[in-house]
């Protein structure tokens, strides 16, 4: 019996830990999933310091596990 309780409450804290929450910001269709261990940025913004029309959009992914940026190619 005890040995269930410890798997069912496994189970619960990795889906609170894994499970991402999307919010859509209002920057021109940026979406963040945002969990507690990860943040997964795809962005697709207007890039209001650029003077040509080829920067005028900033797009990519963003990846930061634990508050460290792993991985980030916005162009």
């Amino acid at each position: 019996m005890k040995k269930k309780i410890i798997i069912g409450l496994s189970i619960l804290l990795a889906i609170l830990l894994l499970v991402p929450i999307p919010m859509r910001l209002k920057d021109g269709g940026t979406v963040v999933y945002n969990a507690v261990l990860y943040r997964v940025d795809k962005v697709h913004s207007i890039n209001p310091t650029s003077d040509s029309a080829d920067d005028f959009l900033l797009e990519g992914t963003i990846i930061t596990i634990l508050g460290i940026e792993v991985y980030n190619d916005v162009e």
